[in-house]
């Protein structure tokens, strides 16, 4: 007969199944993925502030990939940092903090759809209505985009940890390497059916929202691009376009790996890898792939080192 116990603060993380002789490796890549993602989001953001010439919509909208890829990977990385070099039995986590990691988590994936949905909706206006793209994004337009991708993402995350919240545990072991929705309300022994219909539908209606969102916006750029002679405005749309294209076809392609893997338990490692990865991937790239194609950070790095190149001259 299993052994209940009832409502516990303490409870115990399953973690990464690594070897002995791998332990070291696999920490030091994590650590050094967790330093590059630090200083390439943390840069980025330093530099939409300050520079000057970076303050357009684009840009703007775009800090706050940044912003959620630095609050999302410093709740989750240190910690599993940590738990890779403890033995299983000492990963434990208090309820509370399990509770906040979980949030954390889902907030960084709702937030990073609804935030490239807004993104969508910039790169519409500028390409398939430019003349009127000032007078529709103005300083508060951003401002109302901002709040409401944030705002949507704290509403449904916040309904979806509530709904767990409220069971009663009479289980202590999280069978994963962080606390998520799922693994918390898998430790109440009460109906989770609630749980998991809205579970599904929060799902269903953030992807299917964000996939509808950006397959309207891109057909529609398309057809403009296809109808307009104009060759400047073509190229700047597709280089534009293929930019925040690439970070949500990584967004949605590691999101979708996730729930696939779901299905089939018997690949519950290469889960738990995924899950990790999902933070990681999307917070190493989304920099590099903005600072790549984007002119105006190019011109102001390559200022930078030119500058740094006078000065031991002078």
């Amino acid at each position: 007969m299993e052994n209940y116990t009832y409502n516990s603060f303490t409870l115990q993380l399953e973690g990464l199944k690594v070897s002995e002789g791998t332990v070291y490796p696999v920490f030091l890549f994590f650590f050094f993925s967790y330093i590059f993602i630090m200083v390439t989001n943390v840069g980025i953001a330093l530099l939409v502030f300050i520079d000057k010439n970076l303050h357009q919509p684009m840009y703007l909208l775009f800090c706050n990939l940044p912003v959620n890829d630095i609050l999302g990977n410093s709740i989750l990385v240190p910690r599993l940092l940590s738990d890779i070099l403890l033995p299983p039995s000492e990963r434990l986590i208090s309820y509370y903090e399990c509770v906040v990691q979980a949030f954390s988590t889902h907030m960084f994936g709702t937030t990073s759809h609804t935030v490239l949905m807004i993104m969508a909706f910039d790169r519409y206006v500028a390409i398939c209505n430019p003349l009127r793209y000032a007078a529709i994004m103005t300083n508060k337009m951003v401002v109302r985009l901002t709040l409401s991708a944030w705002g949507v993402a704290f509403v449904l995350v916040g309904i979806l940890l509530g709904l767990t919240v409220r069971l009663n545990r009479c289980r202590t072991l999280i069978t994963n390497p962080l606390c998520d929705n799922a693994s918390l309300f898998k430790l109440s022994c009460e109906s989770v059916f609630i749980n998991n219909v809205y579970g599904v539908t929060f799902t269903v209606v953030l992807f299917t929202a964000s996939i509808g969102s950006i397959v309207l916006t891109y057909a529609k750029i398309t057809v403009v691009c296809l109808t307009s002679k104009n060759k400047s405005l073509n190229s700047k749309a597709l280089k534009t376009c293929s930019t925040h294209l690439v970070v949500y076809v990584v967004l949605l392609f590691s999101g979708m790996s996730i729930i696939s893997l779901h299905r089939f338990p018997q690949y519950s490692d290469y889960r738990k890898l995924c899950t990790i990865l999902y933070h990681i991937i999307p917070g190493s790239l989304n920099p590099i792939i903005y600072g790549v194609q984007s002119k105006e950070i190019k011109k102001y790095f390559s200022k930078l080192f030119k500058f740094k190149k006078v000065l031991p001259s002078s």
